[in-house]
């Protein structure tokens, strides 16, 4: 790995020097320190930019990013359906193409890392891995309530597990219970126990819409969260997307055992699942509460500072709040707290963290404002801000162009038409 001098970068509002070694920051300093800039290193000018943690997208299905606009204006079990019916039609070529584009989109928009739940693992790895991106993938477990598919999924679940202990280190591969009415009860304790014997975080669905609450009620005599909680499946290596829906004893239960929280606005939005997280609650009951996107399916983007705006105005919004969901909380739900949800070294820009740097460019009409760059950052920029990329101390875009990002969108192109279109 070769090393990178960032020269007179703005971090934390101070003109700087970032020194990269192999895929760690090794020095943060000053820009009047006169830093030595060690033999053979790359010295980027960063004059007019500010740094700041690559994005972290904590709940996405990255192979539905071409599926876009299949399934609009439709009610979410009625959209669902739709997507299971359009996935059984998928393959290998198609997940590798649709994860590479969305691995485009995610760089583009300044995502380093993503917490993915999709099908066919190994094609999203080597999407990923080729855009030199950092990956949590999991293997999903959704049997439909059928015993046999129950079986079939446990054997080749360890068969995905034994093939990605040979993955690159920035790659995870995690266990996804998709969710309680879409897995076997015996099923969904196996993935759990699987997971926790192999030190695997486990991703999961819950409580995502009023009906699946409801639904649970009436068969178990429990909301979502209790019912998991009974079955012991909560806990601080449990990554709970949506959480949407919760009572004042979910809201305990969750804080209590650690569990990280996502919430997906724009998908909850256009869904009409919900609008009302209620982060507050969580925060305060010490559940760790993070940001995602979702698949395209539903948010149509993956845009991650997108999310961050709709996320912050939606709750100063229901709550008739204009302090609620303060920037400085706003920005640690994509970097500090999602980095500590996977269990990685990254998420600040500080000596001997991972180097996950986005060079914003700041030079521009969208932070003519006296106000500080976290505001101008969420509130008044669109994500061309993002002006460069590094993942694991490497360049993964500069200047806004990703290496053969041509190619990828020509090669998803074929894809969507392939599947989409010419059927």
């Amino acid at each position: 790995m070769g090393t990178i001098l960032l020269k007179n970068i703005v971090s934390e509002g101070i003109a700087s020097d970032i020194l990269i070694e192999g895929n760690l920051i090794a020095k943060v300093v000053p820009s009047d320190n006169q830093i030595v800039v060690p033999e053979g290193a790359e010295v980027v000018d960063c004059t007019g930019k500010a740094a700041f943690p690559g994005f972290v997208n904590m709940h996405t299905h990255a192979g539905m990013a071409l599926m876009k606009g299949i399934g609009e204006d439709i009610a979410f079990h009625e959209w669902l359906d739709k997507i299971w019916q359009a996935e059984e039609q998928l393959d290998e070529e198609y997940v590798y193409h649709a994860t590479k584009a969305a691995c485009l989109e995610m760089i583009k928009t300044g995502t380093t890392t993503f917490n993915d739940q999709y099908w066919n693992m190994p094609m999203a790895y080597k999407a990923a891995m080729e855009l030199g991106m950092r990956p949590a993938l999991s293997y999903v477990v959704l049997d439909k309530n059928d015993p046999e598919e129950s079986e079939r999924q446990k054997a080749q679940c360890q068969e995905m597990y034994e093939m990605s202990r040979a993955w690159d280190p920035k790659a995870q591969f995690l266990i996804s219970v998709h969710a309680i009415y879409s897995v076997r009860e015996p099923m969904m304790l196996w993935a759990v126990d699987f997971a926790r014997e192999r030190g695997l975080k486990i991703h999961i669905h819950i409580s995502e819409t009023r009906k699946e609450v409801e639904d649970c009620l009436k068969e178990h005599g429990m909301s979502p969260v209790e019912y998991l909680d009974s079955l012991g499946v909560l806990g601080p290596d449990v990554i709970a997307a949506h959480t949407l829906w919760l009572s004042d004893n979910d809201v305990r239960i969750l804080g209590e055992r650690g569990v990280t929280c996502v919430h997906n606005i724009n998908s909850n939005l256009k869904l009409a699942s919900g609008y009302r997280f209620r982060y507050n609650e969580l925060k305060a009951a010490g559940a760790n509460v993070c940001l995602g996107t979702d698949g395209c399916g539903s948010s149509n983007n993956l845009d991650i500072l997108e999310a961050m705006k709709t996320s912050a105005i939606v709750q100063k919004a229901w709550r008739d709040d204009p302090s609620a969901m303060p920037l400085d909380e706003l920005a640690a739900m994509v970097s500090t707290n999602a980095a500590k949800a996977l269990g990685i070294n990254a998420g600040e820009i500080k000596e001997g963290m991972l180097a996950d740097i986005l060079i914003i460019d700041i030079d521009n009409y969208q932070f003519l404002s006296p106000a500080g760059f976290l505001a101008n950052l969420v509130y008044s920029a669109h994500s061309d801000c993002v002006d460069s990329v590094i993942c694991d101390g490497k360049f993964i875009m500069r200047g806004r162009v990703v290496e053969g990002e041509k190619e990828i969108i020509d090669n998803a192109r074929k894809q969507m038409y392939r599947v989409w279109i010419q059927e």
